[in-house]
């Protein structure tokens, strides 16, 4: 880690130990924005980047103050710490065990750790809306960077390694990453982040309009097909709120034309994906064939993941000789823990998504904008859900992810607490004797 790292850090780490609650997530997310991970201190076989360092931080922050979950314990948080035991078991099934398990600890680490710090500081929708806001305004000078990128091809977060100093070019066109590993990344980033503008629309527009120009700025800058069809998947689940009664009805029909599909196709229907090009220059072919590759080649990874994906597709990564690019999150899972853990991953997603449900539920008698604003973080989750066919989360982008099911899982536990309370307030009133009622006063 350099001096301009450890100095960063420290600040951030400082803030976060000192800050209110209610401000707490700043530091983390400025971390997440400002810093590659390229800046991390190795202790023995473990990398500690700045966000590993900031998690730590956190958590003797809240053993200090005595900080809690808000609203206990319920089932996406128990599906979290599924993935993780599950990583950890499959990672014993590879060629490197104590390798292996090693690098599922830290991945572990980050899901469980993030997650769960999040899930402190959010205590409730007044917390979602209050970190939006922080979240536009830190936005701001890193679309900046990103626009400076697009048209002067140098990346300014180079200084702090792990990226390149020269911007990724392809078919004549720049595409900005910032700090992050890949512009895919970063403008997924920016996608995701946009529908929160929706909650700071009634009572701060201009930084409403502010946060819509710089995520739209993020998703531009970086040239990538896979953050504008994530940005399209959340417009249209947005819209589906207007026919949420039908959506059974949507999810049946989806699942009906895809099997129609996949018998009429003279390919497999996940060669849809190879017809996705809204860059010009996209390689929606790759996802396809990778997809094709991981069906043709399952008996080599569906019990615990594998250790060697080169010969999968005709191209491999500069980083390893033994793997090809695997530009799917969710096969990403299962070439780490094969069907287990892709399997509970998916599992958490679901769990994530019945929780919007039951969240809508348990606010049936609140006004239709907050129903709509907890409709909206289903939307960013599902932005998430179409963003994996595209890209793996391999940097600090997987931040967004967890706090995009910190949000979710925060908001569900708070509303189902809160029932939960005036159901026992119920229950300690006593019964009225009628007898005893009707009887004169002496």
């Amino acid at each position: 880690m350099s001096v301009t790292g450890f100095i960063f850090t420290a600040i951030c780490g400082y803030l976060l130990l000192t800050l209110p609650r209610r401000w707490a997530m700043v530091p983390l997310l400025i971390g997440t924005a400002y810093m590659t991970v390229g800046q991390a201190i190795q202790i023995g076989p473990a990398s500690f980047t700045v966000i590993r360092l900031l998690v730590v931080v956190g958590f003797i922050r809240v053993k200090m103050r005595g900080e809690r979950v808000a609203g206990g314990f319920h089932t996406l948080d128990r599906t979290m710490i599924w993935w993780a035991v599950c990583a950890a078991i499959t990672s014993l099934f590879h060629k490197n065990p104590g390798s292996n398990l090693i690098s599922m600890l830290g991945l572990s680490y980050d899901c469980l750790g993030l997650y769960f710090l999040m899930r402190i500081f959010i205590q409730g929708m007044e917390d979602v809306v209050r970190i939006s806001k922080a979240l536009m305004i830190i936005l701001v000078p890193l679309a900046v960077e990103m626009i400076n990128e697009k048209l002067t091809g140098r990346n300014a977060f180079a200084m702090f390694g792990y990226i390149s100093e020269m911007a990724t070019v392809r078919g004549g066109k720049i595409r900005a990453q910032g700090p992050f590993a890949h512009s895919i990344l970063a403008g997924t980033v920016g996608a995701v982040c946009m529908p929160l503008v929706i909650l700071l629309w009634k009572d701060s527009r201009k930084l409403a309009l502010l946060g819509l120009a710089v995520t739209g700025l993020m998703v531009l800058t970086s040239a990538s097909s896979g953050p504008i069809l994530a940005a399209a998947a959340i417009a249209f689940a947005l819209f589906v709120w207007r026919i949420r009664t039908k959506l059974r009805l949507m999810l049946w029909g989806f699942v009906a034309m895809l099997v129609v599909l996949n018998f009429i196709m003279k390919d497999p229907v996940y060669f849809l994906l190879a017809r996705i090009d809204l860059t010009g220059k996209s390689t929606g072919w790759h996802r396809a064939a990778l997809i094709d590759a991981a069906v043709r080649n399952i008996n080599e990874w569906w019990l615990a993941g594998t250790d060697y994906t080169r010969h999968w597709m005709p191209t491999g990564v500069y980083w390893s000789q033994d793997h090809t690019d695997i530009t799917n999150h969710y096969l990403k899972m299962g070439v780490w823990g094969g069907l287990p853990l892709m399997f509970v991953f998916i599992f958490v997603i679901a769990a994530a998504f019945s929780s919007v449900g039951k969240a809508l539920v348990l606010a049936r008698n609140e006004s239709k904008e907050q129903r709509f604003h907890i409709w909206m973080l289903g939307a960013i989750l599902f932005g998430h859900v179409v963003s994996f066919l595209s890209v793996s989360y391999f940097d600090q982008s997987i931040v967004f992810l967890y706090l995009s099911f910190a949000l979710i899982g925060s908001v569900y536990a708070v509303k189902a607490a809160a029932l939960r309370r005036q159901s026992s307030m119920v229950e300690a009133v006593p019964p009225i004797n009628p007898t005893a009622a009707a009887a004169p006063h002496a």
